[in-house]
């Protein structure tokens, strides 16, 4: 098995060379396993002893356990007597052993003439010599140092030529099989050279087989006239195989747990095995079946400890880190496929929302397990993962092991895309990870193509890789709840911070300002063509902050939001005075004059540009509510700035950190009481409303944009715009944020000058925190030291932001080319503007 976690390989399974003397075999030649070497598949089953390793690596716990050995199925190893008192026999299982007279015979009957024991030695010699062997044997635990001394015993007792011992095993189906422990050896044999080789055989195949299967024992005088035996070996080996004697080694339970053979009776009158050799062989195998199954369970309770041992190192390992899912989820799918063996590993994490979604996926390749990130892979590309067994998993809370994906006609899914990534699955394990009550499924793990080392090839997995699976599944639930709770306890305990921080310097509006605007409002609001609120090259630098909040007013007013959604005129303007204080008036551009001048270009769009009739009432009040709410507290810093300097902001989201913190304060105020000016709408109206206003208000982050403005523009391009289709409107409403987020751009020249000044200036603010608080280089952007570079940075970006944007709009309404127009316009104003400063006549804005 070859251990790509850990540091190193513990137990490693080499090749024996091929016997140098032939061989015999008693078995069936209809099974590929009965032709002895070079024919015969070699396998080295024997149970590892303790070794003396290398070190592993720092951190990484020792194999304890060889891939094999997990293979092995295990049963109950003790029970409780009638007393509660732990034992490897029941009450039900105590039996008498028989008097060796009974079995034996007191005068040693039978043919005699052999020359074992059975043949120089009368009745109770062979008794008291018998027990002699069967005292040697009682105390030996070990299954590979006991069955070479049941050799030894056997051939003291008959005298054959050659031998074999094979014990009965089961694979992961529960068929039994036979594996030697020793297969053909003669005496003399050393305790290496007797298990140097192991072999497997059929079950009811072939001599040994028959002899399992039935529990009968067989002495065959001339190996040739029976049927059973395989003389193709002979001739292979160039041996000549007279006579067998083949016996069942059974248990206190009478199960066959063994069969112990021997060819060719070295001496006596026709080299046949007596009936007094099968007596005492039988008589000695009668005791070496109870003490060879207790070296078994022995053996099955050290590979139970070293089993449960290697199951906590792997514990442990989860249980190390409890901070970050990434990386929880990183171990448990690096630990899984180092031991199972598979080609690729997903973990899913069930989404608390949605019965029939995932909220991430975590998505490991064999390969990968070698490589060292700093960063943990999370997110991954969901079209390249079947997720639908882990949801079948999900919904019935029970595991899922499809031996081949094509053959199973279960699920339809195989089936419909011939060309699905699904058709690379030929085995399939899945299991549920649940919750610590085990009471509801908050993950599944999946495990696709179990490889087979020796070969390359794909192989199913079995029951043992079920049990270890659900077994590891247990503590891997345990880990990932931890893990989210302390998530949720971290961003609780951020937004705590960030609530605290936000409240201590907002508040909501004074009513005596609220109860000013509406006596104002009420006995005049001005005119939006008063205000030049239908015009694109509309400035504020002339109004007064009243006169803003009444503009505002006019806004919803001349967009029938009013009337339409039955806003109280109070709730109206206390929240219009909510919104203006909620914008810090310490940074010097993303204030509330810049949303008030975003929302008067939105207005400026849907009336002077005709874009109203295309949208629905709903957009439009979503749109309204979205730009003047779309940058509320923002501190004169950007996203980068926020993660770079660990904020807790950061910590909420991760992405489009600020963004996001603006949506959250937006509700804030809409559910805060007297701002309530949703409360005219439906219930399903409301939901509507907030998902456009948070799609919109997240569609100002510029990184957002650029990631979906090429398919707008192909849309537009193509004539394949429709107004119907939902997807299309949203797009178009966030390419309507942006064009109004950015739309000073697009002012006439004194005022855009103006308004970069203030821009830069916010920029030149950060690039000093930059520079004093986390002790970095600021972008040139950012770095008043190169303000020279403004004008060409300005020029780029209209070329790579602004341009096509506008572009688009206009042809999708003519009336809304003086955006575009304005647009270019400055392009030239900047452009003559970065010769200058190339030439050094001035340094940038002045």
């Amino acid at each position: 098995m070859v251990n790509a976690w850990f540091a190193e390989r513990v137990h490693s399974i080499k090749e024996n060379p091929p016997q140098q003397r032939p061989h015999q075999s008693s078995t069936d030649p209809s099974s590929a396993s009965t032709i002895l070497p070079p024919t015969l598949s070699l396998l080295d089953n024997r149970c590892p002893s303790p070794a003396t390793v290398p070190s592993p690596a720092p951190g990484t716990p020792t194999r304890k356990i060889s891939a094999s050995e997990f293979d092995r199925p295990l049963r109950p190893i003790v029970v409780k007597d009638s007393e509660g008192s732990l034992t490897f026999l029941s009450d039900t299982d105590r039996e008498t052993v028989p008097l060796w007279g009974s079995v034996m015979g007191e005068g040693g009957g039978g043919n005699g003439g052999g020359c074992g024991v059975a043949g120089r030695s009368s009745g109770g010699d062979r008794c008291a010599r018998l027990l002699e062997l069967v005292k040697d044997v009682s105390s030996h635990l070990d299954v590979t140092a006991l069955c070479h001394k049941i050799f030894l015993h056997i051939n003291e007792l008959i005298a054959a030529d050659r031998y074999s011992l094979f014990l009965v095993g089961e694979d992961s189906s529960n068929r039994k099989f036979l594996v030697s422990r020793l297969f053909d050896v003669a005496e003399g044999s050393t305790l290496e050279e007797s298990c140097s080789n192991c072999i497997r055989l059929e079950w009811n195949k072939g001599v040994v087989g028959h002899v399992a299967s039935t529990g009968q024992p067989l002495n065959i005088k001339n190996a040739y006239e029976d049927p059973r035996f395989n003389a193709e070996v002979d001739l292979i080996t160039g041996y000549k195989t007279q006579s067998i004697l083949c016996l069942p080694i059974k248990n206190h339970k009478d199960e066959v747990v063994g069969v112990a053979q021997a060819i060719n009776k070295k001496c006596g009158s026709d080299g046949a095995f007596t009936d007094q050799d099968e007596k005492d062989f039988s008589a000695y195998l009668a005791f070496s079946g109870i003490v060879l199954h207790n070296a078994q369970l022995y053996e099955t309770s050290q590979l139970e400890n070293r089993r449960n041992q290697v199951l906590l190192d792997l514990t442990s390992l989860i249980f190390e880190e409890q901070q970050c899912l990434e990386v929880l989820l990183r171990k448990i799918a690096g630990t899984i496929l180092s031991f199972m063996q598979a080609q690729a590993c997903t973990v899913f994490i069930a989404d608390e929302d949605s019965m029939n979604s995932f909220s991430s996926v975590f998505h490991m390749e064999y390969e990968e397990l070698g490589e060292v990130l700093d960063a943990p892979k999370r997110d991954c590309d969901v079209s390249q993962i079947n997720y639908m067994y882990a949801q079948y998993v999900k919904n019935t809370m029970q595991p899922l092991n499809i031996t081949d994906v094509t053959k199973d006609q279960r699920f339809p899914w195989t089936d419909e895309n011939p060309d699905h990534t699904c058709n690379q699955i030929k085995s399939l394990l899945c299991t549920p990870i649940r919750n610590g009550k085990k009471d509801r499924v908050i993950g599944v793990c999946q495990l696709v193509n179990k490889m087979d080392e020796p070969s390359g090839s794909v192989k199913a997995f079995n029951r043992n890789d079920e049990q270890f699976l659900e077994a590891f599944a247990i503590f891997c639930g345990l880990g990932i709840q931890n893990t989210q709770m302390y998530e949720t306890v971290e961003r609780a305990r951020a937004k705590q911070e960030v609530t605290l921080e936000v409240l201590s310097y907002h508040a909501s509006a004074a009513d005596e300002e609220s109860r000013e605007l509406q006596v104002t409002a009420v006995a005049t609001v001005p005119s939006a063509q008063s205000l030049r609120l239908l015009d694109f090259s509309f400035s504020d630098f002339e109004l007064s902050d009243a006169e803003t909040t009444l503009g505002t007013i006019r806004m919803f007013v001349d967009l029938n939001l009013v009337q339409n959604f039955q806003m109280k005129y109070t709730s109206l303007c206390q929240w219009v005075m909510s919104v203006k204080k909620n914008y810090r008036k310490n940074v010097a551009y993303h204030n509330w004059r810049h949303a008030f001048n975003t929302a008067q270009s939105m207005f400026a769009l849907l009336k002077s540009g005709r874009l109203q009739s295309y949208l629905s009432d709903l957009e439009v009040l979503a749109l309204m509510i979205a730009t003047l709410s779309h940058d509320l507290d923002h501190r004169g810093v950007n996203n980068s700035y926020i993660q770079r300097s660990d904020h807790p902001l950061a910590q909420l989201y991760c992405h489009s950190t600020m963004e996001h913190h603006h949506f959250d304060h937006c509700l804030m105020i809409l559910n805060s009481p007297g701002n309530q000016i949703l409360s005219g709408l439906s219930l399903d109206e409301y939901k509507a409303t907030l998902k456009m206003i948070e799609r919109a208000i997240l569609a100002t982050d510029l990184a957002l944009y650029m990631k979906r403005r090429g398919e707008f523009f192909e849309l537009t391009k193509n004539s394949q715009f429709v107004w119907e289709d939902e997807h299309h409107r949203d797009l178009l409403r966030s390419m309507l944020m942006t064009a109004c987020d950015i739309s000073a751009i697009t002012k006439p020249w004194p005022v855009q000058k103006r308004i970069a000044e203030l821009v830069a200036t916010e920029f030149f603010e950060q690039g000093d925190k930059e520079r004093q608080e986390l002790n970095i280089e600021p972008s040139d952007l950012m770095n008043r030291e190169k303000r020279d570079k403004i004008p060409s940075m300005q020029v780029s970006f209209i070329d790579a932001i602004c341009t096509q944007l506008y572009e688009t709009l206009a042809g999708m309404s003519e009336f809304c080319s003086p955006l575009l127009e304005g647009c270019q316009e400055n392009r030239q104003h900047w452009k003559l503007l970065a010769e200058e400063c190339e030439k050094g006549l001035v340094n940038g804005l002045v």
